[in-house]
């Protein structure tokens, strides 16, 4: 199994002249990965193995299996001739809660919503964190105004040159976690884009960042899933560079959560 990202494979490219040429390129690698919880597997799930004990965390907070970092007591990741294992060993009363979602989830199938017994359920905004509040820095940000402006430009500047493996595969999206002055701190790419976002919020909760420091932004369309993930964990403001779609709209609004997307140019659109 690659741990690099990317892998080289042979490619036969057509040419102007009708001739064809065989050569290399890299190629983005793709893996079935499981999280284990205590043992007990829970999700299988297609992704980039890299930074697989920050994926793995970042999906407990941002599922809401964990309440924060603390009930995880330890991570190993373990590659199998299969693909690779996430094994994290969380409290006694997060395993009952994730035991319980998986009773719900037994015989159902879906994308997104699993674990969902009713439409009211579906309909239910995820919760903040306890003590959550909208940071001073955010709170007079708007579309006209010259700071959320010159932060998204510096951040989109920026972006591209963090973005190593798809600077040379052009397979990955990345999740950037950006100061209120635009400045990309941390950036993590995937394959998927909710699993980029949660190495980034696995990463996040294991170095302790308060989310009111800053803000994400996703090379990626804002859909449900990913204001979701950042509602319940606790970041103020999620940007996109493409569209938003009607869910992740109606989810931000209910959540608290300033959702900007279209973010090109310098310029974006605020939606929540």
């Amino acid at each position: 199994m690659s741990e690099s990202g990317w892998s080289a494979r042979p490619v036969l490219r057509s040419s102007p002249d009708g001739a064809a040429k065989p050569g290399e390129e890299a190629v983005a690698v793709e893996a079935p990965v499981a999280l284990l919880f205590n043992g007990v597997s829970h999700v299988v799930m297609m992704a980039t193995p890299l930074n697989l004990a920050e994926l793995g965390l970042g999906f407990a907070l941002s599922e809401g299996l964990l309440d924060d970092a603390a009930q995880c007591y330890g991570i190993d990741v373990v590659s199998t001739p299969l693909g690779w294992e996430v094994r994290l060993e969380v409290a006694t009363r997060s395993f009952a809660r994730l035991q319980e979602r998986r009773r719900q989830m037994s015989g159902r199938t879906g994308c997104g919503v699993c674990g969902i017994e009713s439409l009211q359920q579906w309909a239910q905004a995820p919760a903040r964190p306890r003590g959550w509040s909208l940071p001073d820095w955010l709170r007079t940000w708007r579309a006209d105004d010259a700071p959320a402006q010159s932060a998204v430009q510096t951040a989109l500047l920026d972006l591209p040159g963090r973005q190593v493996l798809n600077a040379r595969t052009g397979a990955l999206h990345a999740a950037a976690w950006v100061t209120p002055q635009g400045q990309l701190l941390h950036v993590f790419e995937d394959v998927g884009r909710h699993n980029a976002l949660d190495k980034l919020l696995g990463h996040l909760a294991q170095s302790g960042v308060p989310m009111s420091k800053g803000w994400v932004l996703m090379t990626s369309r804002a859909s449900h899933e990913l204001v979701h993930k950042c509602i319940r964990a606790g970041v103020p403001l999620l940007a996109t560079v493409s569209a938003p779609t009607s869910l992740a709209i109606d989810a931000a609004q209910a959540g608290q959560l300033r959702l900007w997307a279209w973010c090109r140019d310098g310029r974006f659109s605020t939606y929540a």
